[in-house]
């Protein structure tokens, strides 16, 4: 089951660059009513300011499934889940609602008129762009990603490689080999004398 391991590391990875760039990237275009028809900017990660911080947890998620054991899988693949429905939470608000306070400290910056009437009597008009559906998108693999571990994790072959496992996994496994220098060194150092 390597590949279905590899294939949930790769998309937690991506689904974390995703969120990470865009959270870098405009989101909301606002239009202020304020004589000049000034238009501002909106980033990611002021639109939703959990973005950056989640999807950099789903980075490290990405990377750190590929080593873990059966446990953790799970554990990893939970907080997965939590991820992807907090951040796709957000962002399906923003897409289907557009509220003004996500714009509120790009247009407080601004102009420095703050208050949620205030800046809603300000904003003209709101225009998304791409960015907040495709990280929607990106959260739903996420979300698939992490059911697909909390499924198959059991089923994957161990992530660590034989230089470091211990002498009890490798007895439970039963591999049989001969012994090698790398477990003489093992040896010495739990305090074995392989010479003995």
């Amino acid at each position: 089951m390597r590949r279905g391991r590899s294939t949930a590391v790769l998309a937690m990875l991506l689904t974390g660059a995703i969120g990470v760039i865009a959270s870098t990237q405009t989101w909301i275009d606002v239009t202020l009513d304020d004589g000049s028809q000034q238009t501002l900017a909106v980033p990611g990660a002021e639109a939703l300011p959990v973005l950056t911080p989640l999807s950099l947890a789903a980075l490290a998620l990405g990377a750190a499934l590929s080593i873990v054991g059966p446990v953790m899988r799970y554990v990893f693949g939970a907080l997965g889940v939590l991820i992807a429905a907090l951040v796709g939470f957000g962002t399906a608000q923003l897409l289907f609602a557009t509220p003004v306070s996500a714009t509120a400290a790009t247009v407080t910056d601004a102009t420095g008129i703050s208050g949620t009437d205030a800046v809603a009597a300000l904003v003209q008009d709101l225009a998304l762009t791409p960015w907040p559906a495709v990280t929607f998108i990106a959260q739903i693999v996420l979300l698939a990603a992490s059911v697909f571990t909390l499924v198959t994790a059991r089923r994957w072959a161990s992530g660590a490689s034989r230089k470091y496992r211990t002498a009890e996994e490798a007895a439970a496994t039963g591999t049989g080999r001969p012994h090698d220098a790398i477990d003489s060194w093992d040896d010495l150092s739990r305090g074995d004398d392989p010479t003995a």
